[in-house]
């Protein structure tokens, strides 16, 4: 019978599981962001303990630790940031006070036919430090500009959330995405607003946001069938070179028969499609009643087989379509549809926003106070991109596309403690540490 080893105890407080986050740390204040924190974020008073940087690294620590929501902050990590240099970690509560220093006051609107109240949410001076910290980053320093358009669902049963199209309580947020990685722009509303309403007013804004900030036009947006209306269009047109609309609806389908050559391709399923177009006037309607001229468009159209072949009334054929409206002439057909299905990207952000920086557990009962925390972890989020980036380029173990969960495990979970000789800092690691500082 195998004997049970002995094992001895010793207390040593000062030593915290999370060593790793120091490497971040110390990575973050290289990109020298606290001046950027300090113009964007209210003065504080002289005798604050806390600074600003403070609240943000204590929010993007919650995160990398492995936590999912502020009260981690003093039931769980106060003991592991102790005599740390970079952070001075504050209680929840004040986080979360600070944080609901920044909102403002929301907004309440109708639509041209209804009498139901929307209401949507924006922050001015988080919108414009988020893009400070994207231009810092490097983000808009790429050949090409993609956006991205969509809204999600935020299921929660604040005081204020209101009923949603599946039948939950909840928000309806628009995100605008750069180039599928990070998170540009974000509008909160009320559950009861679909994401069709009032959407050429958001992207008015995001466009007058970027203008103001001296970033170049924007050469590919896409966005879902939401986005198909005669006002974005022409708002598009305007302000980005080249644009991407699903379209699907009984309009659109009387052009299907229309298409009389079709390329089968296999998509990223492994799965056989045709792909088709031609040029369609959209909007004519619209057009005349506003006194403009209309616009030739082309129509990509993917078709595959319905899994049990069934006929369509209104197409006469058993095929399942998807139609993109584009302004794009130089991209073949097959070219477009390919571009257009990394619009998909946006449904992996939603997915690490809400599973991996807390966008399910949002702590404030208003619709005004949960905007600033859906844009301070998104700013987090923007950051991880670049942590996350640089890491894997110094360390064997991690890969640029790794989520929160694998870098925790691979390289913030470090047995370390922070001594101090000769009136300086020194991190002592214990175990091995595949990296070099």
């Amino acid at each position: 019978m195998r004997k049970i080893p002995k094992m001895k105890v010793q207390n040593c407080n000062t030593i915290s599981a999370f060593g790793g986050i120091n490497f971040v740390f110390k990575y973050l204040e290289e990109g020298n962001l606290t001046h950027i924190f300090d113009k964007y974020f209210p003065q504080l008073a002289n005798q604050s303990i806390y600074s600003w940087k403070d609240i943000i690294y204590s929010i993007l620590s919650i995160y990398l630790c492995g936590g999912d929501c502020i009260e981690d902050l003093q039931v769980h990590l106060k003991g592991h940031f102790q005599k740390n240099p970079f952070i001075n970690l504050p209680s929840s509560d004040t986080v979360l006070k600070r944080l609901k220093e920044l909102s403002e006051e929301s907004n309440q609107c109708f639509t041209k036919r209804g009498s139901v109240e929307h209401t949507y949410n924006r922050n001015s001076k988080l919108e414009e430090l988020n893009v400070e910290i994207l231009k810092k980053l490097g983000a808009f320093s790429k050949d090409e500009i993609t956006l991205d358009y969509d809204n999600t669902i935020l299921f929660t049963e604040k005081s204020d959330s209101k009923m949603t199209y599946k039948r939950n309580h909840g928000y309806q947020p628009g995100v605008c995405t750069l180039n599928e990685e990070q998170v540009l722009y974000i509008e909160n509303r009320n559950g009861n607003s679909d994401a069709k309403s009032f959407q050429t007013d958001t992207l008015e804004r995001i466009f007058s946001l970027l203008k103001s900030k001296g970033i170049r036009k924007a050469d590919h947006f896409r966005a879902d069938a939401a986005s198909y209306q005669f006002e974005v269009i022409n708002l598009l047109k305007e302000e980005v070179n080249n644009f991407y609309i699903g379209c699907r609806n009984s309009y659109i389908e009387k052009y299907y028969p229309q298409i009389s050559k079709w390329e089968s391709i296999t998509d990223t399923a492994n799965e056989t499609i045709e792909i088709g177009e031609l040029t369609i006037n959209p909007f004519q309607q619209q057009a005349r009643r506003n006194k403009m001229a209309t616009q030739e468009y082309r129509l990509i159209v993917k078709r595959k087989p319905t899994s049990d072949g069934q006929l369509d009334i209104f197409t006469q054929d058993h095929y399942e379509y998807r139609a993109i409206l584009t302004n794009n002439k130089q991209w073949s057909a097959v070219e477009i549809a390919r571009f257009y299905n990394h619009r998909g990207n946006m449904e992996k952000q939603f997915d690490i926003l809400k599973n991996d920086f807390g966008w399910n557990c949002m702590p404030f009962s208003k619709l005004s106070q949960n905007t600033v925390f859906l844009y301070i972890t998104a700013i987090c989020r923007n950051l991880y991109h670049n942590i996350i980036r640089y890491f894997s380029e110094k360390t064997k173990s991690l890969k640029a596309n790794f989520r929160v969960k694998k870098f925790l495990f691979r390289f913030i979970i470090l047995p370390a403690k922070w001594t101090k000789r000769s009136r300086q800092n020194y991190l002592k690691v214990y175990g091995k540490l595949h990296f070099t500082t």
